[in-house]
């Protein structure tokens, strides 16, 4: 098996060594990540400032690829420059992070996977929920299973998973749900202040506000104790709303 695997964290982050590590116990792995950590830059792509390639070493042997660029770009320039075939399935993460409810909007780690969807390569997105807890194992573990399991399926190309892996030991763990995308969102605030200079500048903080908690959604079973499970797609048309609006139309 072929995996590609991303992130947005970066390419010398500890979550997608430890991905890299389980995942070639499987299969060939290929690393194309950011070489600078891109959280939060959604599936924004490079197109005003060169794309640069690095050839990275990690524990003193060839790990992967760094790009100056953003996660999309990377499963872009590996798909048409890096890998001389297509990948059987392309894995983000993990992320040091929870990439749950609204999140997923401005998740780099999931617009990784979502590029590669969009080249018609199936794809999933893994997160370790919590940015102050550090052990991945459980994580990592997971996503080689999860991978196993993905291939054996014949699910849609355009069908991403996005995999949220709660903060606990494996004796901890639950289990695992397939799950819907939550409601929470952030309550934002911009934060004022002063630099040395005298120049004024904003620092974006929040509060994490729940809207909907229902028993289905992903955030409800990540603090349960559950690992979530949520298949996402990228067309974004309301075909609710479109059955019922088509045929209205009238004439300019």
């Amino acid at each position: 098996m072929k995996i590609l695997l991303t992130n947005d964290d970066g390419i010398y982050s500890k979550g997608i060594y430890s991905a890299y590590e389980e995942l070639s116990k499987i299969g060939d792995v290929v690393v194309v990540a950011p070489i600078m950590e891109q959280s939060a830059v959604g599936h924004s792509i490079t197109i005003s400032t060169p794309l640069r390639i690095y050839e990275v070493n990690r524990k003193d042997k060839f790990f992967g690829y760094g790009v100056q660029g953003t996660p999309a770009d990377c499963v872009k320039l590996a798909f048409y420059d890096i890998l001389t075939t297509k990948p059987d399935i392309v894995v983000s993460g993990i992320n040091h992070g929870a990439n749950l409810a609204s999140n997923v909007i401005y998740s780099g780690t999931v617009s990784a996977a979502t590029e590669a969807a969009l080249q018609g390569v199936r794809a999933f997105a893994v997160s370790l929920a919590s940015v102050a807890y550090n052990d991945f194992s459980v994580a990592a573990e997971f996503t080689r299973k999860f991978a196993e399991l993905f291939v054996k399926n014949d699910i849609n190309n355009n069908i991403i998973f996005n995999i949220n892996v709660p903060p606990l030991s494996k004796s901890e763990i639950k289990g695992w749900r397939y799950t819907i995308q939550g409601k929470s969102k952030y309550l934002d605030t911009f934060e004022k202040r002063v630099d040395p200079r005298g120049n004024t500048y904003f620092w974006l903080t929040g509060e994490r506000i729940t809207v909907e908690h229902g028993e289905d959604c992903d955030d409800f079973w990540v603090s349960k104790g559950y690992v979530s499970v949520t298949p996402i797609k990228y067309d974004l048309t309301d075909y609710d709303i479109f059955n019922k609006l088509k045929g209205t139309e009238v004439e300019i």
